[in-house]
Formats: C-alpha cells, sequence, structure tokens
C-alpha cells in the first residue's frame, strides 16, 4: 500500500477538490488574559465539527506573540489534531493556578516586591548599597518548567514535514538592540522582511523563543536568544509591535482570523471614576500594559482594512499591477471589560500576590478595584481562567455565521449518501491509496 500523500493546506469544499485560501490565525499578548483565545478556539473547533470540515488543520499559518504564543505554540505542536491540541489547551489554562506561572509563595512575592519598593521608594543609592538588582517583578521558573513538560517544541518541524503545518511565527523585541523580530519557522521558501525597527529570522524554535516572547514587562525576566550568531536579550514581542498582522501575510495568509485580549472598541461615552487622589504605580502600570498589549492591534486591524477598501475601489488591472493583495479579516475581541472581569475575581490570587500588589496601589473589589487592568495579566486563577474561556466562547458562538462564512462551512454538515462513500473508498483500495 502506497504512503497516504498529505491532504493541502486549508478546506476543500467536502471534497469537490478546490483548494482554498490559506487561513492564518494571530494570537495576541496580555498574560492571563490569554485564556479568552482558547474559548475562541473551543467554539471555533465545535462549529468546525458541526460542518463536518474536520479532515485537516483550519490553521496552517499561526503567529503568535507573548502569551498567544504558548497557545500558538500548543496548536503548531499538535497541528495533525486540532481538536486535541484545543482540548489539551482547554485543560491546561482550567488547570492553572498562579504557583504554575511566577513563584507565589510569601517569601518570594514578598522578596520581588521588597527589591522593586527598596529601588522605587528609598532611592538608587540604597540600592547599590544592597547590591540589589531585581531582574523582574516576578520569577517565571514555574512557567518555563510547566511548559518544557507541556510542549515538545521539536515537533513543529515534523508538522511541517508532514504538510500539517505550513508556518509558525512568534515574536520578541530585544533589548539589546532595539529590535522588534519575528522568528518564524518553515519548510516554504519565504524571504524574511525588514522594516523600520522590526525584521524576521527564520530559525528553529525553542523554548527559549517562546519564554522570550512571553516576558511581561518589568513583571518577569528578559531571555536570552541568538540573533545572527550572537546572544541578546529579549522581553515580551508586543513592546514595539506596530505591525502584529504582518506575520502572517508575510507568511502566504490569504485570510486571517485576529483574536484580541482586550476590547477592540470601547462604547460611546467616556467611562470616568470620579477621583481626586493621584493614580497609583498599579493604576500606571496597567494603563503601559493596555498601551502594549491592546493599541497596536486596533491600530493594525483598521490599517488592514483601510487597504482592503482601497483595493476594492482599484480597476482589476491595476489591482494585479501592485504588490498588495486584500486579506479577508475576521476579528473576535472580548464583549466585556476584561479590567472589570479581574476586579471580580482579585481575591482568589493568593495573599502574598494581593499583598504586594496592595502595595503598588491595588485597592478596592470588584468594577471599582484600582489597579484592576494590572491584575488583569496576572490573575492565573481558575475562577478568572473560566470566566475568559467561557466568555470567548460565548462571543465566537455569537458570530457563528460570521465564522462560518469566513472558513466555508455550512450551517449543518453535508449529508454523505453511503453507497457513494463505499463506492469511494472501494476506488481508492483499487488505486492502492
Amino acid at each position: 500500500m502506497q504512503q497516504a500523500v498529505p491532504k493541502p493546506f486549508g478546506n476543500t469544499d467536502f471534497g469537490l477538490h478546490r483548494p482554498q485560501p490559506v487561513t492564518g490565525l494571530i494570537l495576541t499578548g496580555g498574560g492571563a488574559r490569554a485564556a479568552y483565545q482558547v474559548g475562541v478556539l473551543a467554539a471555533i473547533a465545535q462549529l468546525r465539527r458541526d460542518a463536518g470540515a474536520t479532515h485537516c488543520n483550519p490553521f496552517p499559518v499561526i503567529s503568535g506573540t507573548s502569551a498567544g504564543a504558548i497557545n500558538a505554540s500548543a496548536l503548531a505542536c499538535h497541528a495533525d489534531d486540532f481538536d486535541g491540541a484545543v482540548d489539551g489547551l482547554v485543560h491546561l489554562w482550567q488547570s492553572l493556578h498562579v504557583e504554575n506561572i511566577y513563584r507565589a509563595d510569601a517569601f518570594e512575592a514578598v522578596k520581588s516586591g521588597a527589591r522593586w519598593l527598596s529601588v522605587l521608594s528609598l532611592g538608587w543609592a540604597l540600592a547599590r548599597w544592597k547590591r540589589s538588582r531585581p531582574r523582574s517583578l516576578l520569577d517565571n521558573q514555574p512557567l518555563r518548567e510547566l511548559l518544557g513538560r507541556y510542549l515538545s517544541m521539536d515537533r513543529i518541524d515534523t508538522m511541517l514535514a508532514g504538510g500539517h503545518l505550513r508556518a509558525l511565527a512568534l515574536t520578541g523585541s530585544s533589548y539589546t538592540s532595539g529590535q522588534h523580530v519575528t522568528f518564524f519557522q518553515t519548510h516554504h521558501h519565504v524571504v524574511p522582511w525588514l522594516r523600520e525597527q522590526r525584521m524576521a529570522v527564520q530559525a528553529r524554535l525553542n523554548l527559549s523563543h517562546l519564554m522570550a516572547s512571553a516576558a511581561i514587562p518589568f513583571i518577569f525576566p528578559a531571555e536570552s536568544v541568538e540573533l545572527e550568531g550572537m546572544p541578546e536579550w529579549f522581553g515580551d514581542g508586543s513592546m514595539r509591535q506596530s505591525a502584529p498582522i504582518s506575520p502572517a501575510v508575510h507568511l502566504g495568509a490569504d485570510r486571517i482570523l485576529v483574536v484580541g485580549a482586550g476590547r477592540m472598541k470601547e462604547p460611546e461615552g467616556r467611562r470616568v471614576q470620579a477621583t481626586q487622589e493621584h493614580p497609583s504605580m498599579a493604576q500606571i502600570a496597567g494603563h503601559a500594559m493596555s498601551n502594549i498589549f491592546l493599541d497596536a492591534l486596533s491600530v493594525d486591524v483598521e490599517r488592514l482594512r483601510r487597504i482592503n477598501r482601497t483595493l476594492a475601489l482599484l480597476p482589476r488591472e491595476t489591482r494585479a499591477a501592485t504588490a498588495l493583495r486584500s486579506i479577508e479579516l475576521l476579528v473576535i475581541a472580548p464583549s466585556r471589560r476584561l479590567d472589570d472581569l479581574a476586579g471580580e475575581h482579585q481575591a482568589s490570587l493568593p495573599k502574598s500576590v494581593r499583598a504586594m500588589l496592595r502595595a503598588f496601589g491595588v485597592s478596592g473589589k470588584g468594577k471599582t478595584t484600582s489597579g484592576s487592568a494590572l491584575v488583569s495579566y496576572l490573575l492565573f486563577e481558575p475562577s478568572f481562567i473560566n470566566e475568559l474561556i467561557n466568555l470567548g466562547m460565548s462571543d465566537t458562538l455569537a458570530k457563528r455565521a460570521e465564522v462560518q462564512r469566513f472558513f466555508g462551512w455550512p450551517s449543518r454538515a453535508p449529508q454523505v449518501d453511503p453507497s457513494l462513500l463505499r463506492r469511494a473508498r472501494s476506488a481508492g483500495f483499487a488505486a492502492g491509496v
């Protein structure tokens, strides 16, 4: 019996053998907020099964940043079993606790926080006298150990060779050179791209690339990664990421699903909490985090939509002469403010972490929590995680028709005549397949 040939990327119109566009997936950053992405993926997996479109990987091109890089890598490592990969992610996230991500026992939390507070409140002289040079607010060694057990990054090459995956991209930001770098792995011919302050490098991706991409600034320590033969220190890929959708386009995606980690559009009207107090460090840090993780994506989505609208106005001959191409885009983002949601669940954090956050100005409860944005990135606890997963599922199912239209899936699985199926199988065996 001859060896089976890998199936082409994308859908094939349920046996009509008409190749569909290559679909890319963009998973953005956001610490604990990335659990929302898992809910979106779980709903997509369900809609895919409902459509009977389970014959191939729905996302041959995957690009991940920060915590989204972890989800992206899990999908890529198991690109031959999308449902299994999603089930694994759901199980992983639902079983997470803070201590699986960073050291949260009383001694470690107080030690980490005390180093920073000594620098901030008592001055650099005292910090230098004590030879205290804190690398980060928290120690994420538990995350490294967890990912080392959970992910086998060597499987990426196997998935590429088997035709289950076209490309995986993980992004990081170099503290050493100031460059925003997209590390990508593929078996296809891709010319690495170079733009102002951002570049792409083909590499065999490993745990260091993943830890670098997920190293939230100030919160987690930088990671050393080799770039063009020299080691550089990298932090979270969301920093200085001016074009988060770009890697998927360069890697061959014709249509792209973007899953955000925050609301893409706020409701009309200003949202102001009356206060006469100066904003706390927690509020300022949360505001900075939102700028790093959320704003660039909104801008890039609008930029791509504007390009699509412009191309639609051009005559066919003119469109054919330009290097630009229209990219179909579907965006799924939280319908609720995740800051508010985090405020409702902050009590589930370990006492040591809550004490440390209070020192930085986190106070209050529920929607009135001051500094809840910062909390939302660190709240790796089941109560918050499960809410995010459920929200991701409900937001995606609310867009059921859009998702089905985007993938070209029918609302119901196609009815197949059993006799035709038997004849097709017989023909396959007769041909030696």
